[in-house]
């Protein structure tokens, strides 16, 4: 019998470095505003992972590590049982994590000032990347109708034909407007791409957290034409809550992109990955889905809770409810408030640290994103505390 894990209890994550938790000041943030902004959990990561990583610590010689092939198997094993998607060995490549991973991308199939296109509003670092590194940043906005985002398709297309757009960043599931996207979405954005020769990078670091009655297709596995314009960033860090092990597997079918992208990251200097990060990846999908299902099921009550006492008792607030993810968007327009009156309500009336909508882009104004991967007694504070700020 699996054992039974307790999200309800409130782990003190002050003064262990935590980006969450520890840096509020370096952040322009009150010290007592309480954090539920960056996308790690508050929750202890399974014990077959902290044994795997305590059995490494007692061995006390930390040198150059590499991954061998149960490492691999382990990685293939989890995207063929959840996403019927059959990955071969020679296809992945270890990077730090999946940002990293659309820098070198985007360095590998662009030049400076090609056109790269993303789906506002989305995660922030799909726009730094692409400006960073010198390409022309083109925005296909998502479209919110009856409480839910959609695309444009005709805007993607004339986008594209317009501004030869080279690559294009697809965030799926998305962050941080929740979508799920259906097979037909997929289906059609691939298509379009295909015509027009855009490669294609897409983002499916959230692929673990789909809710009830949505299904994540890897976009590759649609089929083998489009397998060989995708580049697929996955990582086990949100999904075991393992993010400062650094460790993320980048599929790429297609050799010559493939070799193109290792360039890429050998002209950055870097080789080997965190040997912790590799041992907790592999443990992960080897023994991690007990205690992953028992996060998803506390998870999706705790986004319940979020929808219910919205309704009863911030109608003006309203939830675009997610198919995925554990980051939920939140739709503050009602108030009428400026970006400023809103960050000024959210950090110095309700003391909370949230992440601000216009961070994605000019399409998250009036929009807040909070992670509700916490102990529930967490949550209802937060909500409390933004009750009592919005009716004062």
């Amino acid at each position: 019998m699996s054992k039974i894990y307790d999200f309800n209890q409130v782990i003190s994550r002050q003064h262990t470095h935590s980006l969450k938790y520890d840096f509020a000041s370096e952040r322009n943030h009150p010290q007592d505003a309480l954090p539920l902004w960056v996308a790690d959990m508050d929750f202890p990561v399974a014990d077959e992972i902290k044994e795997a990583l305590q059995t490494t610590v007692n061995h006390g010689i930390y040198g150059y590590s590499e991954s061998k092939g149960d490492y691999y198997q382990a990685v293939i094993n989890w995207y063929q049982q959840h996403f019927d998607y059959h990955i071969d060995s020679s296809w992945i490549i270890k990077t730090p994590g999946v940002v990293f991973a659309l820098a070198h991308a985007i360095k590998a199939l662009t030049q400076e000032g090609d056109a790269v296109l993303i789906q506002t509003p989305v995660y922030y670092p799909f726009k730094e990347v692409v400006e960073d590194n010198h390409r022309q940043l083109i925005t296909n906005s998502l479209v919110l109708k009856d409480g839910k985002y959609h695309i444009d398709f005709e805007d993607f297309e004339n986008k594209i034909k317009q501004h030869h757009v080279k690559l294009f960043l697809l965030c799926s599931p998305h962050n941080p407007v929740g979508r799920v996207w259906t097979k037909e979405e997929l289906e059609t954005i691939s298509q379009i791409c295909l015509e027009n020769h855009v490669y294609i990078v897409s983002d499916e670091i959230h692929s673990d957290f789909v809710h009830p009655h949505n299904h994540h297709y890897m976009l590759a596995s649609l089929s083998p034409a489009l397998q060989e314009i995708t580049i697929t960033c996955t990582a086990p860090t949100k999904t075991f809550n393992l993010a400062g092990l650094q460790i993320s597997n980048i599929i790429i079918p297609n050799e010559t992109i493939r070799n193109k992208f290792k360039r890429q990251i050998d002209a950055s200097g870097y080789s080997q990955c965190n040997m912790f990060g590799l041992v907790a990846c592999q443990v992960a999908y080897e023994k991690g889905n007990d205690w992953l299902k028992q996060v998803k099921d506390y998870l999706y009550q705790n986004i319940l809770y979020v929808d219910q006492f919205l309704k009863e008792n911030l109608p003006q607030v309203h939830l675009i409810f997610p198919e995925g993810t554990y980051l939920l968007w939140l739709d503050f327009r009602e108030l009428h408030l400026s970006n400023e009156q809103l960050e000024d309500l959210i950090v110095n009336k309700a003391k909370l640290w949230l992440d601000s909508g216009s961070m994605f882009g000019k399409d998250g104004e009036g929009f807040q994103r909070i992670n509700v991967a916490c102990p529930r007694s967490i949550l209802k504070q937060a909500l409390f505390q933004l009750q009592s700020a919005i009716n004062q």
